[in-house]
């Protein structure tokens, strides 16, 4: 275990380019561009064999899973492309109870949402559930499928890609007060927008295009209160929010129209 620990900190220490050094009265040692140079009684330690070496580092296995952890875990938020574990499409509450339990919820904890849960989330909301001909766990006008899920994160604005189970990396940075005019949206740890993209609609008039896209956006917002009713998270839907100001922060297209943004988290103190 001690080994385990050890080589994924040196690792982590090695991708980053950074130097770990460690001191206590046995001596130093030191994680530097991916190398581990022991100091001291360490060194003595490691070229005899001793089980001292294993008693002292004992002490700091959990200091050094908890640095292999957050950097694990900070890694993966920012990069280009995040690939999501496969969603769960058993388990939860039975349907009724769930309708039971669906309300809305606007006060949100800080705690981010494990990736399982943000991959089952967002299947619950517009993923593929007919893999052979493509169509979702929401119906859509004439299954244009015009509705995009943009999935704003503190490390930056997604585009679930539901076809490949990603989220492709869009904006960087934490732009989630951006995504709604009420205070508690920048606290939610996921705040989804919907976007829909009118050239996908065919030959409709404009404003059949306008009522189709509210319509399905509805279908997919009421999937996620019931995931949310589920798995005991809150949500909120919210069409109080500045669209302009938002298609701009989401580089959008003359074509894309942002419909509604809805976050999601752990329910808050109040």
């Amino acid at each position: 275990m001690v080994g385990s620990v050890v080589a994924a900190v040196v690792a982590v220490a090695a991708a980053d380019g950074d130097q770990l050094t460690m001191d206590n009265d046995n001596g130093q040692w030191t994680i530097e561009n991916g190398e581990l140079r022991l100091f001291g009684r360490w060194k003595e330690c490691l070229i005899g064999g001793k089980n001292f070496i294993l008693f002292e580092m004992k002490k700091f296995i959990v200091f050094f899973a908890l640095c292999v952890f957050l950097c694990a875990g900070y890694s993966v938020f920012g990069q280009q492309e995040i690939a999501l574990p496969a969603p769960g499409m058993t388990g939860g509450k039975p349907l009724m109870e769930a309708l039971k339990d669906r309300k809305t919820g606007r006060s949100f904890s800080a705690k981010p949402l494990e990736m399982q849960m943000i991959s089952d989330l967002l299947w619950a909301a517009n993923g593929i559930n007919r893999p052979e001909s493509g169509k979702r766990t929401a119906p859509s006008a004439v299954n244009y499928q015009e509705t995009d899920l943009y999935v704003c994160l503190p490390a930056g604005i997604y585009l679930y890609d539901a076809e490949k189970n990603v989220l492709k990396l869009m904006v960087s940075g934490d732009l989630r007060a951006k995504m709604g005019k009420q205070d508690f949206v920048a606290e939610a740890p996921l705040v989804l927008v919907y976007v829909a993209d009118f050239a996908r609609m065919g030959k409709s008039s404009d404003k059949d295009k306008e009522i189709y896209a509210g319509i399905d956006v509805g279908f997919i917002s009421q999937n996620v209160y019931l995931y949310c009713a589920s798995a005991e998270l809150s949500t909120v839907v919210l069409g109080y929010i500045d669209k302009d100001e938002m298609a701009k922060v989401l580089k959008l297209s003359e074509t894309q129209k942002v419909i509604l943004s809805q976050p999601v988290g752990w329910p808050g103190d109040n």
